[in-house]
């Protein structure tokens, strides 16, 4: 038998870019502030995992102009929604396998 843990993505590890590609898996976009808000970190912290969400291509970044104010907001991408689902899979799987 397979070990779940192999699935696991080890991005999505940390409970920060969970939250955030839960909330984006659940909404056709977000903005940073919004999300920021959310999740509960500060700028600084939101913007590095992010990065590590764009870079991966889990999300894409789409920048804007709200009233004449600079808006960036953030979608899943199919990548990042099929990479999220793997991991939840797994995560479904570690408690199944507990349960025995």
């Amino acid at each position: 038998m397979k070990n779940p843990f192999e699935n696991l993505d080890r991005v999505l590890e940390h409970r920060v870019r969970l939250q955030i590609m839960s909330v984006l898996v659940a909404n056709k976009s977000y903005d940073f502030n919004s999300l920021k808000e959310v999740v509960g970190v500060t700028d600084g912290g939101m913007a590095s995992h992010i990065k590590a969400l764009e870079k991966e291509k889990y999300i894409s970044v789409q920048k804007s102009f709200v009233d004449r104010k600079p808006n960036t907001s953030y979608k899943i991408t199919e990548r990042g929604r099929n990479v999220f689902k793997k991991h939840l899979d797994a995560l479904e799987a570690l408690v199944k396998q507990q349960k025995k």
